[in-house]
């Protein structure tokens, strides 16, 4: 038996004008809308076209389906995370573990701040997680502190590079998520993301520690 064709989630057409471009950032900010009010199982085109005004037909010449729409949220939400934290990575200015503290603060404070939207994409996660898109899109993430880990850990073997690159995505991804489950005060989030950076700048520092060992 044949597996089920995947849902297409890439744009039918990239908006070139004006028009075009703000039809596509009200249909946009009307599925936000639709997915935090009514979550991911009742999400579907005709809600978001109705909520924004378009017609169903107006809709689907840019987005094919549901899944290209949350999708696109996904998207857009992970390139503003990972433009947040590369240019933390990249601030050469500050101290390696200094960026990293900061990189990791600026992660907790951005997960609590979209824990409703990220949870609702969450749920919708199913029905693009495996598209070749996805893949490149959380790709980007790791390629970026792989760069930073071979500027401050240059002697490390590249597989215990990987290795750090994937714990240190890994714990902030689901720490991160599991703790924003939970609204928390200012001070909460201050106190947690301070712990959680000791704990990952005390791992990184001890591989620069082993190298200097062996």
């Amino acid at each position: 038996m044949s597996k089920p064709e995947k849902a297409r989630i890439s744009l039918r057409k990239q908006p070139q004008q004006a028009r075009s471009a703000d039809l596509v950032a009200t249909i946009l900010e009307a599925a936000t809308q639709v997915l935090a009010q009514e979550g991911a199982q009742r999400f579907t085109t005709a809600r978001v076209a109705e909520k924004a005004g378009v017609s169903i037909g107006s809709l689907y010449q840019y987005f094919p389906n549901k899944a290209a729409i949350l999708f696109r949220l996904q998207s857009d939400e992970w390139q503003q995370t990972h433009g947040l934290l590369l240019d933390i990575l990249k601030d050469t200015g500050q101290a390696p573990l200094a960026r990293l503290r900061a990189l990791v603060h600026a992660f907790v404070i951005s997960e609590c701040e979209e824990a409703d939207m990220r949870v609702a994409l969450s749920d919708a996660a199913p029905l693009y997680r495996d598209a070749p898109e996805a893949h490149e899109a959380r790709a980007k993430g790791s390629r970026a502190m792989m760069e930073f880990l071979a500027e401050i850990l240059p002697d490390c073997p590249v597989k215990t590079r990987e290795l750090a690159s994937g714990l240190i995505s890994t714990t902030l991804s689901s720490v991160g998520k599991s703790f924003s489950e939970t609204p928390r005060s200012v001070d909460e989030i201050q106190t947690y993301a301070d712990a959680l950076a000791d704990m990952l700048c005390g791992y990184v520092a001890s591989l620069a520690i082993r190298v200097e060992w062996d």
